[in-house]
Protein backbone atom coordinates (compact mmCIF):
# COMPACT_ATOMS: atom_id res chain seq x y z
CA UNK A 1 0.00 0.00 0.00
CA UNK A 2 2.68 2.66 0.83
CA UNK A 3 6.18 2.17 -0.18
CA UNK A 4 9.00 5.11 0.82
CA UNK A 5 12.94 4.52 0.65
CA UNK A 6 15.67 6.69 0.68
CA UNK A 7 13.24 9.39 1.50
CA UNK A 8 15.17 13.01 2.26
CA UNK A 9 13.69 16.55 3.03
CA UNK A 10 15.67 19.61 2.79
CA UNK A 11 14.97 22.96 3.50
CA UNK A 12 17.12 26.33 2.87
CA UNK A 13 16.70 28.87 5.87
CA UNK A 14 17.66 32.47 5.38
CA UNK A 15 20.66 32.87 7.78
CA UNK A 16 19.85 36.34 9.97
CA UNK A 17 22.43 38.85 10.24
CA UNK A 18 21.97 41.18 13.34
CA UNK A 19 21.57 44.80 12.95
CA UNK A 20 22.10 47.41 10.18
CA UNK A 21 24.97 46.06 7.97
CA UNK A 22 24.08 42.50 9.27
CA UNK A 23 20.40 43.61 7.46
CA UNK A 24 22.04 45.59 4.68
CA UNK A 25 24.37 42.12 4.03
CA UNK A 26 21.77 39.88 3.55
CA UNK A 27 20.31 42.37 0.86
CA UNK A 28 23.43 41.80 -1.42
CA UNK A 29 24.30 38.49 -0.56
CA UNK A 30 21.88 35.90 0.94
CA UNK A 31 22.99 32.67 3.35
CA UNK A 32 21.43 29.86 4.23
CA UNK A 33 21.45 27.02 6.41
CA UNK A 34 20.76 24.12 4.99
CA UNK A 35 18.13 21.80 7.58
CA UNK A 36 17.83 18.36 6.53
CA UNK A 37 14.41 17.22 8.21
CA UNK A 38 13.96 13.69 6.95
CA UNK A 39 17.49 11.72 5.97
CA UNK A 40 17.45 8.37 4.26
CA UNK A 41 13.86 7.20 5.61
CA UNK A 42 12.56 3.72 4.04
CA UNK A 43 9.66 1.60 5.21
CA UNK A 44 6.39 -0.34 3.98
CA UNK A 45 3.45 -0.34 4.86
CA UNK A 46 1.23 -3.30 4.34
CA UNK A 47 -3.14 -2.52 3.48
CA UNK A 48 -5.50 -2.43 6.49
CA UNK A 49 -2.37 -1.56 8.89
CA UNK A 50 -2.38 0.65 11.41
CA UNK A 51 1.02 2.02 12.44
CA UNK A 52 2.56 4.35 15.06
CA UNK A 53 4.71 6.88 13.99
CA UNK A 54 6.96 8.54 16.70
CA UNK A 55 9.57 11.52 17.51
CA UNK A 56 10.02 14.02 19.29
CA UNK A 57 9.20 17.83 18.05
CA UNK A 58 11.31 18.71 15.09
CA UNK A 59 12.16 14.45 14.30
CA UNK A 60 10.51 14.54 10.53
CA UNK A 61 6.97 13.32 11.41
CA UNK A 62 5.29 15.96 10.31
CA UNK A 63 7.34 16.30 7.22
CA UNK A 64 6.84 12.57 6.19
CA UNK A 65 3.65 13.00 6.32
CA UNK A 66 3.20 16.04 4.39
CA UNK A 67 5.14 14.22 1.55
CA UNK A 68 2.86 10.80 1.60
CA UNK A 69 -0.52 12.92 1.29
CA UNK A 70 1.44 15.27 -1.41
CA UNK A 71 1.89 18.64 0.18
CA UNK A 72 5.30 18.73 -0.05
CA UNK A 73 7.84 17.18 -2.56
CA UNK A 74 10.69 15.50 -0.97
CA UNK A 75 14.35 16.11 -2.44
CA UNK A 76 15.31 12.83 -2.98
CA UNK A 77 13.99 9.09 -2.79
CA UNK A 78 10.36 7.35 -3.86
CA UNK A 79 7.39 7.28 -2.46
CA UNK A 80 4.39 5.20 -3.77
CA UNK A 81 1.11 5.00 -1.74
CA UNK A 82 -1.39 2.55 -3.69
CA UNK A 83 0.26 2.80 -7.32
CA UNK A 84 0.29 7.12 -7.13
CA UNK A 85 3.41 9.41 -6.45
CA UNK A 86 1.52 11.44 -4.50
CA UNK A 87 3.07 14.94 -5.21
CA UNK A 88 2.80 13.98 -9.01
CA UNK A 89 -0.82 12.82 -8.93
CA UNK A 90 -2.11 14.93 -6.22
CA UNK A 91 -5.79 15.39 -7.71
CA UNK A 92 -5.86 11.44 -7.97
CA UNK A 93 -4.19 11.10 -5.19
CA UNK A 94 -6.86 13.36 -3.03
CA UNK A 95 -9.51 11.57 -4.07
CA UNK A 96 -8.02 8.80 -2.18
CA UNK A 97 -6.95 9.07 1.33
CA UNK A 98 -7.79 11.31 4.31
CA UNK A 99 -6.60 13.24 6.41
CA UNK A 100 -6.64 14.93 9.99
CA UNK A 101 -4.27 17.39 11.44
CA UNK A 102 -5.05 18.24 14.93
CA UNK A 103 -4.11 21.85 14.92
CA UNK A 104 -6.25 22.55 11.49
CA UNK A 105 -9.65 21.91 10.00
CA UNK A 106 -10.54 20.82 6.43
CA UNK A 107 -14.24 21.99 7.61
CA UNK A 108 -15.44 25.79 6.77
CA UNK A 109 -15.07 28.09 9.66
CA UNK A 110 -18.21 30.07 9.42
CA UNK A 111 -20.72 27.20 7.83
CA UNK A 112 -22.65 24.64 10.10
CA UNK A 113 -20.93 20.65 10.03
CA UNK A 114 -23.46 19.60 7.67
CA UNK A 115 -23.22 22.12 4.92
CA UNK A 116 -19.17 21.35 5.11
CA UNK A 117 -20.39 17.82 5.32
CA UNK A 118 -22.49 18.37 1.84
CA UNK A 119 -19.56 20.68 -0.03
CA UNK A 120 -17.22 17.49 0.86
CA UNK A 121 -19.91 15.39 -0.88
CA UNK A 122 -19.88 17.56 -4.26
CA UNK A 123 -16.19 17.85 -4.01
CA UNK A 124 -15.23 13.92 -3.49
CA UNK A 125 -18.35 13.13 -6.11
CA UNK A 126 -19.57 10.70 -3.56
CA UNK A 127 -22.48 8.53 -4.49
CA UNK A 128 -25.51 10.21 -2.42
CA UNK A 129 -26.87 6.85 -1.26
CA UNK A 130 -22.56 5.80 -0.31
CA UNK A 131 -22.80 9.79 1.30
CA UNK A 132 -25.68 8.94 3.38
CA UNK A 133 -24.99 5.71 4.65
CA UNK A 134 -21.69 7.01 5.56
CA UNK A 135 -23.03 9.78 7.21
CA UNK A 136 -25.41 7.98 9.18
CA UNK A 137 -22.43 5.58 10.73
CA UNK A 138 -20.41 8.21 11.49
CA UNK A 139 -23.54 10.43 13.06
CA UNK A 140 -23.74 7.51 15.60
CA UNK A 141 -20.50 6.58 16.26
CA UNK A 142 -18.98 10.16 16.67
CA UNK A 143 -22.15 11.55 18.30
CA UNK A 144 -22.31 14.24 15.53
CA UNK A 145 -26.15 15.06 16.03
CA UNK A 146 -26.19 17.54 18.91
CA UNK A 147 -23.16 19.73 17.01
CA UNK A 148 -24.50 18.95 13.56
CA UNK A 149 -25.99 22.01 12.62
CA UNK A 150 -23.55 24.41 14.94
CA UNK A 151 -21.10 26.27 12.60
CA UNK A 152 -17.59 24.92 13.04
CA UNK A 153 -16.01 28.12 14.66
CA UNK A 154 -18.50 27.76 17.32
CA UNK A 155 -17.39 24.26 18.20
CA UNK A 156 -15.47 22.85 21.32
CA UNK A 157 -11.86 21.20 20.30
CA UNK A 158 -13.49 17.78 20.76
CA UNK A 159 -16.78 18.36 18.69
CA UNK A 160 -14.43 19.80 16.04
CA UNK A 161 -11.73 16.64 16.21
CA UNK A 162 -15.21 14.69 15.39
CA UNK A 163 -16.37 16.08 12.94
CA UNK A 164 -13.20 16.71 10.79
CA UNK A 165 -12.55 12.67 11.50
CA UNK A 166 -15.74 12.09 9.64
CA UNK A 167 -14.93 14.72 6.93
CA UNK A 168 -11.98 13.04 6.41
CA UNK A 169 -13.98 9.35 5.85
CA UNK A 170 -17.19 10.16 4.08
CA UNK A 171 -15.48 9.60 0.42
CA UNK A 172 -13.96 5.79 2.02
CA UNK A 173 -10.47 6.92 1.67
CA UNK A 174 -7.36 3.77 1.14
CA UNK A 175 -5.16 5.84 3.51
CA UNK A 176 -6.03 7.63 6.64
CA UNK A 177 -3.11 10.03 8.15
CA UNK A 178 -4.01 11.22 11.24
CA UNK A 179 -1.00 14.05 12.52
CA UNK A 180 -1.96 14.50 16.42
CA UNK A 181 -5.85 13.53 16.36
CA UNK A 182 -6.28 13.54 20.20
CA UNK A 183 -4.04 16.63 20.85
CA UNK A 184 -5.59 18.74 24.46
CA UNK A 185 -8.79 16.35 24.59
CA UNK A 186 -10.05 15.88 27.41
CA UNK A 187 -10.36 11.86 28.78
CA UNK A 188 -13.56 11.20 27.52
CA UNK A 189 -12.99 12.83 23.81
CA UNK A 190 -9.81 11.07 23.40
CA UNK A 191 -11.64 7.56 24.28
CA UNK A 192 -14.21 8.30 22.29
CA UNK A 193 -12.02 8.97 19.15
CA UNK A 194 -9.31 5.82 19.73
CA UNK A 195 -12.50 3.62 19.19
CA UNK A 196 -13.58 5.25 16.50
CA UNK A 197 -10.12 4.68 15.34
CA UNK A 198 -9.61 1.48 15.86
CA UNK A 199 -13.39 0.52 14.28
CA UNK A 200 -12.67 1.95 11.25
CA UNK A 201 -9.20 0.28 11.08
CA UNK A 202 -10.66 -3.06 11.68
CA UNK A 203 -14.40 -3.22 10.13
CA UNK A 204 -13.42 -0.63 6.33
CA UNK A 205 -9.66 -2.31 6.59
CA UNK A 206 -8.65 1.29 6.73
CA UNK A 207 -5.05 2.04 6.19
CA UNK A 208 -3.86 4.70 9.19
CA UNK A 209 -0.77 6.00 9.77
CA UNK A 210 -0.79 7.73 13.27
CA UNK A 211 1.63 10.32 14.66
CA UNK A 212 0.76 11.34 18.03
CA UNK A 213 2.98 12.47 21.42
CA UNK A 214 -0.22 10.97 23.26
CA UNK A 215 1.74 7.65 23.82
CA UNK A 216 -1.41 6.07 25.19
CA UNK A 217 -2.86 6.47 22.21
CA UNK A 218 0.02 4.15 20.67
CA UNK A 219 -0.59 1.50 23.02
CA UNK A 220 -3.89 1.27 22.75
CA UNK A 221 -4.03 1.20 18.87
CA UNK A 222 -0.76 0.04 17.26
CA UNK A 223 0.90 -3.10 17.16
CA UNK A 224 4.25 -1.61 15.06
CA UNK A 225 5.18 1.51 15.74
CA UNK A 226 7.96 3.65 13.18
CA UNK A 227 10.52 6.02 15.50
CA UNK A 228 12.35 8.88 14.00
CA UNK A 229 14.29 11.34 15.23
CA UNK A 230 16.43 13.91 13.35
CA UNK A 231 15.19 12.94 10.32
CA UNK A 232 16.50 9.09 10.73
CA UNK A 233 14.35 6.31 11.32
CA UNK A 234 15.73 4.63 14.63
CA UNK A 235 13.49 1.61 14.72
CA UNK A 236 10.41 -0.18 12.69
CA UNK A 237 8.84 -3.25 14.46
CA UNK A 238 6.70 -4.34 16.25
CA UNK A 239 5.70 -2.37 19.91
CA UNK A 240 5.82 -5.67 21.97
CA UNK A 241 9.55 -5.79 20.75
CA UNK A 242 10.24 -2.00 21.59
CA UNK A 243 9.34 -3.03 25.35
CA UNK A 244 11.51 -6.24 25.50
CA UNK A 245 14.21 -4.82 24.19
CA UNK A 246 14.35 -1.46 25.92
CA UNK A 247 11.40 -1.65 28.31
CA UNK A 248 14.06 -1.65 31.11
CA UNK A 249 12.74 -2.90 34.69
CA UNK A 250 8.75 -5.00 35.11
CA UNK A 251 7.22 -4.96 38.17
CA UNK A 252 5.76 -7.61 40.14
CA UNK A 253 3.15 -6.67 42.74
CA UNK A 254 2.39 -9.49 45.11
CA UNK A 255 -0.15 -9.81 47.76
CA UNK A 256 0.85 -12.02 50.80
CA UNK A 257 -1.87 -14.08 52.47
CA UNK A 258 -0.25 -13.69 55.90
CA UNK A 259 2.66 -11.25 56.93
CA UNK A 260 6.23 -12.18 56.66
CA UNK A 261 9.50 -10.74 58.37
CA UNK A 262 11.77 -11.36 55.26
CA UNK A 263 10.56 -11.13 51.54
CA UNK A 264 13.51 -11.00 49.88
CA UNK A 265 13.70 -13.29 46.71
CA UNK A 266 16.88 -13.37 44.42
CA UNK A 267 16.14 -11.97 41.14
CA UNK A 268 14.14 -8.87 42.34
CA UNK A 269 14.23 -5.84 44.19
CA UNK A 270 11.72 -4.82 46.66
CA UNK A 271 10.60 -1.15 45.58
CA UNK A 272 7.81 -0.49 47.98
CA UNK A 273 6.35 -2.67 50.97
CA UNK A 274 2.91 -1.74 52.12
CA UNK A 275 1.11 -4.32 54.48
CA UNK A 276 0.89 -7.43 53.10
CA UNK A 277 1.25 -5.99 49.60
CA UNK A 278 5.11 -5.74 48.32
CA UNK A 279 6.28 -4.44 44.74
CA UNK A 280 9.10 -5.72 42.98
CA UNK A 281 11.78 -4.45 40.34
CA UNK A 282 13.19 -6.97 37.56
CA UNK A 283 14.76 -6.82 34.64
CA UNK A 284 13.51 -8.96 31.97
CA UNK A 285 17.13 -9.67 30.36
CA UNK A 286 18.09 -11.27 33.96
CA UNK A 287 14.71 -12.98 35.36
CA UNK A 288 11.69 -13.82 34.09
CA UNK A 289 8.15 -13.35 35.66
CA UNK A 290 7.92 -17.10 35.75
CA UNK A 291 10.98 -17.62 37.67
CA UNK A 292 9.68 -15.37 40.07
CA UNK A 293 6.69 -16.24 40.63
CA UNK A 294 8.04 -20.23 40.92
CA UNK A 295 10.24 -19.21 43.84
CA UNK A 296 7.78 -16.80 45.71
CA UNK A 297 5.09 -19.58 45.60
CA UNK A 298 7.87 -22.10 46.97
CA UNK A 299 8.68 -20.18 50.28
CA UNK A 300 5.62 -18.17 50.86
CA UNK A 301 1.36 -18.32 50.88
CA UNK A 302 0.40 -15.63 48.14
CA UNK A 303 -3.05 -14.33 47.68
CA UNK A 304 -2.85 -12.85 44.37
CA UNK A 305 -0.02 -11.76 42.39
CA UNK A 306 -0.02 -9.10 39.05
CA UNK A 307 2.87 -8.42 36.67
CA UNK A 308 3.26 -4.68 34.84
CA UNK A 309 4.93 -3.84 32.24
CA UNK A 310 6.68 -0.52 32.52
CA UNK A 311 4.74 2.32 30.64
CA UNK A 312 5.34 3.15 26.83
CA UNK A 313 6.13 6.75 27.70
CA UNK A 314 9.25 5.96 29.90
CA UNK A 315 10.62 2.82 27.47
CA UNK A 316 10.25 5.96 24.80
CA UNK A 317 11.84 8.42 26.86
CA UNK A 318 14.68 6.12 28.04
CA UNK A 319 15.37 5.42 24.22
CA UNK A 320 15.48 9.22 23.51
CA UNK A 321 17.86 9.91 26.44
CA UNK A 322 20.03 7.17 26.23
CA UNK A 323 19.66 6.71 22.19
CA UNK A 324 20.07 3.12 22.97
CA UNK A 325 18.26 2.17 19.61
CA UNK A 326 22.17 3.43 18.17
CA UNK A 327 24.05 1.72 20.17
CA UNK A 328 22.49 -1.53 18.99
CA UNK A 329 23.68 -0.88 15.50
Amino acid sequence: MISVRHLCKEFRINKHHPGRLGALRSLVSRQYTLIRAVDDVSFDIAPGELVGYLGPNGAGKSTTLKILTGILVPTSGEVRVGDRVPWAQRKAHAARIGAVFGQRTTLWWDLPVIESFDLLQHIYRIPPARFRANLAGFRELLGLDPFLHTPVRALSLGQRMRADLAAALLHDPEVLFLDEPTIGLDVVARERIRQFIQQINRERGTTIILTTHDLSDVAKLCERVLMIDHGKLLFDGQLETLRRRFGGERELVVDFAEPYENVAVPGASVKEREGLRVTYTFRRDESTASDLIQRLSRDYRIADLTVQEPEIEATVRRIYEERLLEAQE
